[in-house]
């Protein structure tokens, strides 16, 4: 296990540290259940983006620090009316500015060719949950809760949480989650499909770094044309576009130096060492 690399996010709102090719982003509000934020929610933008392009990251681990994952949007801001873009600030606007920061947080998520893991200490709650359904994998502590909470406030919901949620669980159970924003707790939650598996809470950390580290050293060209298979199937008009889809990558990987090694390391009984290529 190598020293981790702290990567300066421009606030302490976010950390972001890389470690085993593992770029590990907490959210960093503790005291507010890690709800985002003026400065939060930029530098969440910018280390997605920067750590899903960066050749020495081969998976992503997003969590939150101290008892939750993330609560969403910051509910006391929203009752001081002091989250609406400032004076001056027209409908538009705020439309705009809302529709780029989901596409490049949970829509750059979905996306990106790597692998995304979210690790969920506790509550995960409306585009806090949106978030982590837009990750790949989602590991959950045994106390950890789930809830989209959006009818809770008033609002319809954001960050993609009805995209991803009415993929995972079927139209009828969203609209039930959505409409009465029920509190799910891990196990019904991992029932359901919407987190992976359930740890203990004191095992969580030491588990999906772990998981992760597996990940970030796998197939790295594999991966991402399994991402976008994955992605494609949930959007597909048809099965044939998909079975085009898969047969072309399915050529392209077997040309790379990944799979060569990997199909001699399988004959000779060793594993295989990926290196991206």
């Amino acid at each position: 296990m190598t020293a981790p690399i702290d990567i300066d996010t421009g606030t302490d709102e976010l950390l972001c540290a890389v470690r085993d090719g593992v770029a590990i982003i907490t959210l960093n509000r503790p005291q507010a259940r890690n709800a985002l934020s003026d400065r939060l929610t930029p530098a969440l933008r910018r280390m997605i983006k920067e750590r899903g392009e960066d050749p020495s990251v081969g998976a992503l681990l997003i969590t939150g620090a101290g008892t939750a994952f993330c609560a969403g949007g910051d509910v006391k801001g929203m009752a001081a009316g002091t989250n609406r873009g400032g004076p001056g600030t027209t409908l538009d606007e705020r439309i705009h500015r809302q529709r780029l920061s989901q596409r490049e947080t949970a829509g750059r998520i979905f996306r990106m060719p790597k692998p995304v893991i979210a690790s969920l200490p506790g509550a995960a709650a409306g585009a806090g949950l949106s978030l982590a359904l837009a990750c790949d994998l989602r590991i959950a502590a045994e106390s950890a809760v789930i809830t989209t909470a959006f009818a809770k406030v008033g609002f319809s919901g954001d960050y993609g949480g009805t995209y991803f949620l009415t993929h995972l669980v079927g139209a009828a159970k969203a609209r039930e989650l959505y409409y009465l924003s029920d509190r799910i707790d891990a196990k019904e939650a991992e029932r359901l499909g919407l987190v992976n598996r359930v740890v203990p809470d004191a095992s969580l950390e030491s588990e999906t770094r772990a998981l992760a580290a597996r990940i970030a050293t796998g197939a790295a060209v594999a991966f991402r044309y399994m991402k976008e298979n994955l992605n494609r199937a949930q959007e597909c008009a048809s099965a044939e576009e998909c079975l085009d889809l898969e047969a072309t990558h399915h050529v392209h990987t077997g040309l790379t130096e990944d799979h060569r090694d990997a199909a001699k390391a399988f004959v000779e009984k060793r594993t295989p060492v990926f290196k991206g290529r």
